[in-house]
């Protein structure tokens, strides 16, 4: 009988998780700033030049651009796009829309990456709460990032939240993933599955964890552009992420400004609904 490995999976020295923090706050600090620029009349091109030159202008390098030919720092998913959608010129932001938003930044060879969904101007209530259910999702999952758990307490995590959110459709084509030197490493992090499987967390894993929901079926499609993936029957997506180290005192969230503290502490509840984009 055939014994099936698990996946090799990097562990980083604490000086290195700290290259990946510088990393992060780069990540979180233009992800904030597209939160307020993400208004009615705003190009996705145009959120794409505010990244990349608050990324550079950090001393950091985007992460995506270049990555297997994608053309763009960021990825702007509009609507009943997931992820991957690529900025354009011609793509403006409307009133109602909702828009995620994915970014990565590299810091002396160290990656952090994470995503975000926000609102264009007011958005209907059944988008709200679908954005709301995916970045509660998202926390379930972080809170499992600790030394001892199995990688599936994540991903088991990730799929109660948001089953218990309401019927939302959890994407399981695309995953979550190790990250350090790489963006994309060993091991996957499914959104969903049963808890106490797969490899044991120790203290120096880095994960990115992104849940991907939608308001109607699960199911995805991938456009010509050979990057855009979009809800197979049209439906509204949300999709969230983080890059969580695990270390000895629990989850530490790299592109969190707070490192993820005051949510994982229960000091500010449950999560709140995601405030509106720009004017």
């Amino acid at each position: 009988m055939r014994m099936r490995r698990e996946p090799a999976i990097q562990v980083k020295t604490p000086a290195q998780l700290d290259i990946m923090r510088e990393a992060g706050l780069v990540v979180a600090a233009t992800l904030s700033a597209l939160a307020e620029a993400a208004g009615p009349g705003v190009s996705t091109a145009e959120l794409d030049a505010i990244a990349e030159e608050m990324i550079t202008g950090a001393g950091a390098v985007p992460s995506f651009k270049g990555y297997n030919g994608y053309p763009a720092t960021i990825c702007t998913s509009v609507n009943e796009e997931i992820v991957h959608g690529i900025p354009s010129q011609a793509r403006r932001l409307e009133e109602g829309d909702i828009v995620s938003i994915d970014c990565g930044a590299i810091v002396r060879g160290w990656h952090a990456d994470a995503a975000l969904t926000v609102g264009v101007g007011e958005i209907a209530d059944e988008r709200r709460q679908l954005l709301c259910a995916c970045e509660r999702a998202l926390w379930r999952g972080l809170a499992q990032a600790r030394p001892g758990r199995r990688l599936s307490d994540i991903s088991h995590a990730v799929e109660r939240g948001a089953r218990a959110a309401g019927r939302y459709g959890i994407v399981e084509e695309y995953v979550g993933h190790g990250i350090g030197t790489e963006m994309h490493m060993d091991p996957g992090v499914p959104n969903y599955g049963k808890p106490g499987r797969g490899p044991l967390l120790v203290p120096g894993m880095a994960l990115a964890i992104e849940p991907m929901l939608v308001l109607g079926d699960r199911h995805t499609r991938l456009l010509d552009d050979g990057w855009t993936v979009v809800s197979a029957d049209g439906s509204p997506a949300a999709h969230f992420e983080h890059t969580v180290a695990i270390t000895s005192g629990g989850p530490w969230v790299l592109t969190a400004a707070d490192g993820g503290e005051a949510i994982l502490a229960g000091a500010a509840g449950a999560v709140s609904a995601p405030a509106a984009g720009g004017n």
